[in-house]
């Protein structure tokens, strides 16, 4: 894990301006930093370590590929590397390597292959920058589903791009302003969505895409490499044709091989674990492969409702791991929202965050690396948001649309909380499709364009997609959405900077390429039925922990901020945030919006989602006018 950095068309001062770029990176690379400049100084790179594998000055980065023509930085992890490697030497591509890197086999593959094939040969999580001599071309790269990040944006006539926002800014070239557009999607959905960042130049590289510049480097071409709308297609098109304890067989294969892939390093590993179904498939899985006992992490807090650290400590004990619980107060809890702008970046507010920033904490005390069981609900069709979309949708779908949206104008109020919504036929009765209800109802406030001023609402949101692409089956086209926008946008960038800030690698065997791939071949009923969640994961986990300890109800991994807010922990600290004499300062939200907004949610207990949301904003606007 590391943190990569670089630029064009700047060789006046490109020596301060990488550093610059790379010590605003050093939570993500502490061990060691490198850059490197071709002879023109038109196309420099820029590296920070977190020493994973190889931990000798062979893995050291910026890395040539033998011939010298390729140069790179990459930022994250190739499990399958040393299958690469065997097929380098099989076809006689090489006969040795000079180290033991992930970044040298990847560069030997780019010359044997070329960029764009060598990395569909990969399964990994990473982001990379690849410059080649001969060619003048410069190469960006990010993996399939997005674990690891990418910006990059045109300024003043140079390119710039890094794994974190903030490099970017480091650049004296850095020359932005807010996207007011950007932040309507941010106040609608508590994250911003590739493309898209808070600031208009700047871009995010899509998952699975490819960028390339050539010289003189003042233009860009994208294309995919992978793309999970077509992996899902395919699969529904070719289904498995087993039974479902067969497929449990092949699912836990997959599991363990990719387990047994992620669990390779040079530096200590653990495990996250919650308790729940996902983290414990993992843990179980890791320590079914290992000779020792896995290391395993959870938090616990006073708040009973949102506290699974007992759950966790019993599955740790029934799995004999070396488990280590911490329990946090609201205190502690609370003392880390100052740091969230930096962690994060831009604005961002997952309120999971927080709890997800205190376990990776305290993982990085004991190892480098920790596995995760993020993915499950997704691929597995875990959310009973995804079976009541399909109710109430069976519900409505058949009433002529025209009709709905006759009806929807006397109940429509464009501020409703999201608890009310799924009980308020006005606000989705006038949905065009199952998944556009679904975005309706997972959104804070459609009517984000009116907060902030100026703001028009970009076309590139959920309803982008298209709608029924897998034909007659809502819940997985409901899934294929959340794969595509919230899951990298949200969870896992929440999971990469929360260990990132730490210097902790984090790893999701659940997103191996393999697993993706058969999972979208499964039929529907062997994911979820009408009684039973997640049913084939189940299967597997049931192999090595009893049934009976893993049939609770379901806590989400989160903290109680709007509690905060409201009975006084937070609530002097949130009317600073958001009083007139600072937003009138700002001058980018409507001010009279955000006083109802505080109101309702004050006096009813409403809109506290949106609250959490502005809370973020205004923060992050506080750290970047600080910096």
């Amino acid at each position: 894990m590391c943190g990569i950095a670089g630029f064009c068309n700047m060789p006046e001062r490109w020596k301060e301006n990488i550093e610059r770029m790379n010590n605003r990176m050093l939570h993500r690379g502490p061990d060691e930093g490198g850059i490197w400049a071709n002879e023109e100084r038109t196309v420099v790179l820029g590296h920070r370590r977190l020493s994973i594998l190889d931990l000798t000055p062979a893995g050291s980065q910026p890395m040539h590929s033998a011939s010298q023509r390729f140069t790179a930085v990459l930022n994250g992890e190739i499990y399958n590397f040393k299958k690469m490697a065997e097929k380098l030497i099989k076809d006689g591509k090489v006969t040795s390597f000079r180290g033991h890197s992930d970044t040298e086999i990847l560069l030997e593959c780019i010359e044997a292959y070329g960029f764009s094939q060598a990395l569909k040969m990969t399964k990994g999580m990473f982001a990379v920058a690849v410059y080649d001599r001969k060619e003048r071309r410069l190469y960006l790269g990010r993996d399939r589903v997005g674990e690891k990040p990418l910006y990059y944006g045109f300024m003043n006539g140079c390119f710039l791009f890094a794994s974190d926002i903030a490099a970017i800014r480091a650049n004296q070239n850095f020359a932005s302003e807010l996207d007011r557009d950007a932040l309507s999607l941010y106040f609608r959905y508590g994250y911003i969505p590739a493309p898209y960042t808070v600031y208009k130049n700047v871009r995010k590289l899509e998952p699975g895409s490819i960028l390339e510049l050539d010289a003189p480097f003042t233009e860009a071409r994208q294309y995919k490499y992978w793309d999970m709308m077509e992996i899902a297609l395919k699969g529904q098109s070719n289904l498995f044709k087993g039974t479902e304890e067969e497929a449990a067989d092949r699912l836990e294969e997959l599991l363990l091989e990719s387990i047994r892939g992620q669990m390779v390093a040079d530096v200590p590993v653990g495990a996250f674990l919650s308790g729940g179904i996902d983290s414990s498939t993992v843990a179980a899985l890791m320590q079914s492969v290992s000779s020792e006992k896995i290391r395993t992490f959870s938090i616990g807090f006073q708040e009973q409702a949102y506290n699974e650290a007992p759950y966790a400590k019993q599955t740790a004990q029934y799995l004999g791991t070396d488990h280590t619980e911490l329990y946090i107060s609201d205190e502690e809890a609370m003392e880390v929202i100052p740091r969230l702008p930096y962690i994060y970046g831009e604005p961002f507010a997952d309120s999971s965050q927080i709890p997800t920033y205190l376990v990776s904490r305290l993982a990085r005390e004991r190892v480098t690396v920790s596995l995760s069981g993020d993915a499950g609900d997704e691929l597995f069709c875990g959310y009973k948001s995804y079976e009541s979309v399909r109710q109430v949708w069976g519900n409505i779908g058949r009433i002529p649309l025209t009709l709905r949206r006759a009806v929807k104008k006397g109940f429509h109020h464009p501020l409703l909380d999201s608890v009310e919504k799924l009980n308020h036929i006005g606000f989705y009765i006038d949905s065009s499709s199952p998944e556009e209800l679904y975005e309706r109802a997972g959104n804070a406030c459609r009517h984000t364009d009116k907060l902030v001023m100026g703001a028009e609402i970009p076309a590139f949101t959920y309803n982008s997609y298209p709608y029924g692409y897998i034909k007659n089956d809502i819940e997985s086209n409901i899934m294929l959405m959340d794969l595509l926008m919230y899951h990298p946008d949200d969870i896992l960038v929440k999971v990469d900077r929360s260990g990132m800030a730490v210097s902790l690698e984090s790893r999701i065997p659940l997103l191996d390429r393999d697993i993706i791939e058969y999972v979208w071949t499964l039929p529907l009923s062997f994911k979820a039925d009408h009684v039973e969640k997640k049913k084939l994961l189940k299967k597997v986990l049931y192999r090595y922990v009893p049934r009976l300890m893993m049939e609770r109800p379901k806590k989400g991994f989160s903290v109680p901020v709007e509690k905060w807010i409201r009975e006084g922990k937070l609530r002097e600290w949130a009317e600073d945030m958001l009083s007139s004499r600072t937003l009138k300062a700002e001058g980018i939200l409507n001010i009279p919006a955000v006083e109802d907004l505080w109101k309702n949610f004050t006096e009813k207990g409403a809109e506290g989602r949106r609250i959490w949301y502005l809370l973020m904003f205004e923060e992050w606007m506080k750290e970047n006018r600080a910096s």
